[in-house]
């Protein structure tokens, strides 16, 4: 078969969904489907308005079945629905009975292996049983720790004696590379309907597709563990909090020197009582360039860190301090454009007793600081993300900041926010 463009509605309302479908189409793109939120939202008025809104167009539904096969894939044969697709991990019985369903209804059936266990022995399993394609796939959340799908395509391909899809994170960047190996449904979501313009974005994978070429995509794609410092850098600290599920901030820490000024580091942390700065200045021989001074110094008022302990950071490559207590020098400290986020700015300085410690876990502005752990920095605040979550945390933010970019893109065409988001819609019912 000539390989094909599959996009992957995943949103929740219909109302924008129409749209992005449209302008995909005008894109190139060959199927639409009706991705597994989008039916969870909306059921099967999702089909059936695709089917409605685009008539001779292939409409997938992603059901992702694991139960009455027979009864759900004739749900959206009915509802208008070309292929359907059945988890790999469902009984056996489960898939025959949507096989038979969907040859009742003129459909296909798509055995979608995400976490399946041995993919290529399943996969001829699947064949043998009667599917029309296999769906080699790595989840969502699986791509935010760095998942990628090529590894999975090789061993299926092998074992497949039907068309193969593939999803998982791909974007014009990545598409040709895996028709190359094999594939021959390329099923690409957040690429395409994140996209400012989306009818580009998705022109961009058809010539990948048809080119091999590697296109810069519109949308950040997945990233791996060497990136981390360059996806904080670009994202915000309000991007990197509704990627943790709305995190708090440090409460109470405010950037003191720059403003518009971005830290990124690591974490060397430091403990001390108020006014002293031995600690403090100690840390700064310790630290590596890169790294963040994380100060506890209990939210006293009495400073511990002031304009030549900034220089020598500076100098060292230290990327900015915080301080669960106070700071002084602060026009000095401006001048030399040196990143300090502090709870109070004092003109007083203490004494160097050499209390406390370094490099042991701490308390600043209410969050617990763990050496190594990221700390980034903006006008919103001081976010912490442990060492161990940061890429997938990383890669969850970069996605939060490719959808609000989408969303900026619909406001900018007339409606307002709470008409994009349909508010009234999903407030919470009690």
């Amino acid at each position: 078969m000539k390989p094909k463009l599959q996009v992957a509605l995943d949103l929740m309302n219909l109302t924008r969904t129409i749209p992005i479908a449209k302008a995909a189409l005008e894109g190139g793109a060959d199927w639409l489907e009706a991705g597994t939120p989008l039916i969870k939202s909306e059921g099967m008025d999702a089909v059936r308005r695709l089917r409605e809104a685009f008539p001779g167009i292939t409409i997938v539904a992603d059901m992702k079945t694991m139960d009455v096969g027979g009864l759900e894939v004739e749900m959206a044969a009915k509802a208008g629905a070309d292929v359907v697709s059945i988890l790999a991990a469902a009984d056996d019985e489960t898939l025959k009975e949507a096989i038979r369903s969907a040859k009742n209804y003129d459909a296909e059936i798509m055995a979608d292996l995400i976490r399946t266990v041995n993919p290529k022995e399943r996969t001829r399993e699947l064949c043998t049983l009667g599917v029309d394609y296999i769906g080699v796939h790595v989840g969502v959340d699986a791509q935010m720790r760095g998942e990628e799908p090529l590894e999975i395509l090789y061993k299926v391909i092998e074992a497949s004696s039907v068309p193969v899809a593939v999803a998982g994170g791909i974007t014009s960047e990545t598409a040709g590379k895996l028709l190359d190996h094999g594939a021959e449904i390329i099923i690409v979501g957040g690429a395409i309907t994140k996209a400012k313009d989306v009818a580009s974005a998705t022109r961009d994978i058809k010539n990948a597709m048809e080119t091999g070429a590697s296109i810069k995509s519109q949308v950040s794609g997945k990233q791996n563990s060497t990136k981390i410092r360059e996806i904080f850098e670009k994202v915000s600290t309000a991007n990197i909090s509704d990627a943790m599920h709305r995190e708090p901030c440090m409460q109470r820490i405010i950037p003191l020197t720059v403003t518009g000024g971005k830290m990124v580091g690591t974490a060397y942390t430091v403990r001390t009582v108020d006014g002293d700065w031995a600690k403090p200045v100690e840390a700064i021989e310790s630290a590596k360039e890169g790294d963040v001074i994380v100060v506890d110094a209990g939210g006293g008022t009495t400073a511990v860190w002031g304009e030549l302990a900034s220089w020598s950071c500076k100098t060292k490559g230290i990327c900015g301090i915080v301080i669960d207590g106070a700071a002084r020098d602060i026009d000095e400290i401006r001048n030399i454009e040196f990143l300090v986020f502090a709870k109070h700015r004092a003109s007083n300085a203490g004494e160097p007793k050499g209390y406390g410690g370094s490099q042991i876990e701490i308390n600043c502005g209410q969050r617990t600081v763990k050496p190594g752990d990221w700390i980034i920095g903006d006008d919103s605040g001081v976010m912490v993300v442990p060492k161990k979550e940061a890429l997938q945390v990383a890669n969850r933010a970069l996605d939060v900041m490719d959808k609000e970019n989408r969303v900026r893109e619909e406001i900018k065409e007339g409606k307002t926010l709470s008409v994009v988001m349909e508010l009234k819609k999903w407030e919470k019912k009690e």
